[in-house]
């Protein structure tokens, strides 16, 4: 059973994705969560980085949607089978998150390339901060990890997915790769990739945590189609309303 260590909102601050709009977040710190309490938090819109899980509690703006995909209604669009197609020759492994100093390298290599082309902010990550991040035990944690057994001088790890595993849930968190392999559109192909590896599972739904249109970073989740949105931000007790998306703005497949 969960047992919350704390609970806060923040003031309202600085928005990462709108400039133009303040941005406050509610959330919670816990431990032993299990896979069954976090799935009916997950649904409801929370997301969790570690032992904290936190969800959008601005007043003045909506724009962050949760998002999810069924993996029984999926179809890739053509950049996406053409993504996973690159993608094809590399070797996954889907096991417990790590850490070592070869996901520390890559996390590394990938976030300064970001910082170069999209003005990132440096985002130093020892093995104390990427343990606390990415690879905190909880039942639910998975990693799945994109290796080049290709390449020279031997097997290497080019990408890699920090997700969440429920009964029926699968969550996507964050994925990073080495910036030699953009052309193949990893992020991507490790989507397409996690649906069909959850739709093997027997998982109905992956989640993609936050969709804001205006923002680029975020924008391209609603090419993933057909996909749901969550309507609101509801409570504990509250059943959670998830519409089908009518238009999300981006091209058809």
């Amino acid at each position: 059973m969960a047992i919350i260590l704390g609970h806060s909102i923040e003031p309202p601050g600085e928005c990462s994705y709108l400039p133009e709009q303040s941005a406050s977040m509610e959330q919670f710190v816990m431990k032993d969560v299990t896979s069954e309490e976090y799935e009916r938090m997950l649904v409801r819109g929370w997301r969790r980085f570690g032992p904290m899980y936190f969800r959008p509690a601005c007043q003045a703006c909506t724009r962050c949607e949760s998002l999810r995909i069924s993996t029984a209604t999926f179809q890739p669009n053509r950049s996406q089978r053409r993504a996973r197609a690159a993608c094809a020759h590399l070797r996954v492994e889907v096991g417990p998150p790590r850490v070592d100093e070869e996901r520390l390298a890559l996390y590394r290599a990938w976030h300064a390339e970001r910082e170069q082309t999209r003005e990132w902010n440096a985002s130093p990550l020892g093995p104390r901060e990427y343990f606390l991040q990415f690879a905190f035990p909880h039942p639910s944690a998975r990693e799945v990890a994109w290796y080049d057994d290709t390449a020279e001088g031997g097997p290497r790890l080019v990408g890699l997915g920090i997700c969440d595993e429920t009964p029926r849930a699968w969550s996507a968190v964050y994925f990073f790769y080495d910036p030699a392999y953009a052309r193949a559109s990893p992020g991507s192909a490790n989507i397409v990739f996690q649906v069909e590896l959850a739709r093997a599972r027997g998982i109905p739904h992956v989640y993609l945590g936050y969709r804001v249109q205006e923002c680029a970073s975020l924008r391209y989740k609603g090419t993933f189609r057909p996909h749901e949105l969550l309507e609101g931000r509801p409570a504990p007790d509250e059943p959670p309303r998830w519409a089908p998306a009518e238009d999300s703005g981006d091209a058809p497949p």
